[in-house]
């Protein structure tokens, strides 16, 4: 399998897509698909399909396509779903609530081990079962569950001194809902950056784009 450096990010991030698809053919009961009929479903090119899962290995036979379990399957291991990375979750209001009540992190790879709030009327609330606990015990915490990834849903202003108390304790990888960019302090730090503004005024765009111009 080609190291992961060699393979551009645009393959990677098209790979919880193929798996998304995939698992809903499974769900149908459909056992096998041509890079043909995927490319059709997924408006992509079938030879882009096959350039893609050719980053990792020949995973379907000319003239019969892919086995849908087996395709899913593999690419449920390219992206380490089975690791169930542990991962903790620091700010508890209406969109930390959100992502850790609706979130099937447990089939996206992590597990969701802890939830932190500053906020004496969110401490000791429950969300999805797990105790939201004070900032004050973060330390504690992680030397003794030992998370890998922080999901951070707290004011930008924040993000500074908390990625350097995250840093500090081991914290590598971060799921940042905040407009701060951790990799700029933090080169070696892995990030994915969620920024749903960015993804509004895209969409606006594309509205723009397609109305009839005045």
């Amino acid at each position: 399998m080609p190291k992961r450096e060699n393979i551009s990010m645009s393959v990677i991030r098209r790979l919880p897509r193929y798996y998304r698809f995939l698992t809903q053919l499974r769900e149908k009961g459909i056992t096998r698909i041509s890079s043909t009929e995927l490319s059709a479903k997924l408006g992509l090119t079938a030879s882009q399909i096959r350039q893609d899962l050719n980053c990792f290995g020949g995973f379907g036979q000319q003239g019969y396509g892919y086995i849908v379990e087996q395709l899913c399957k593999e690419i449920g291991n390219i992206l380490g779903l089975q690791n169930g990375y542990k991962a903790i979750l620091i700010g508890a209001g209406n969109l930390g609530q959100a992502i850790a009540s609706h979130m099937s992190f447990d089939a996206d790879g992590f597990l969701l081990t802890g939830i932190f709030d500053s906020s004496p009327f969110k401490i000791g609330n429950k969300i999805n079962g797990i105790e939201v606990s004070d900032m004050s015990t973060l330390e504690a915490f992680c030397a003794r569950v030992k998370p890998v990834m922080a999901i951070l849903c707290v004011p930008r202003e924040a993000v500074d001194a908390l990625s350097d108390r995250l840093y500090a304790i081991g914290i590598r990888c971060f799921w940042n809902f905040s407009h701060y960019d951790i990799a700029v302090k933090y080169p070696d730090a892995i990030v994915e950056n969620v920024h749903l503004n960015d993804s509004l005024m895209t969409l606006c765009y594309q509205i723009k784009s397609a109305s009839p111009q005045a």
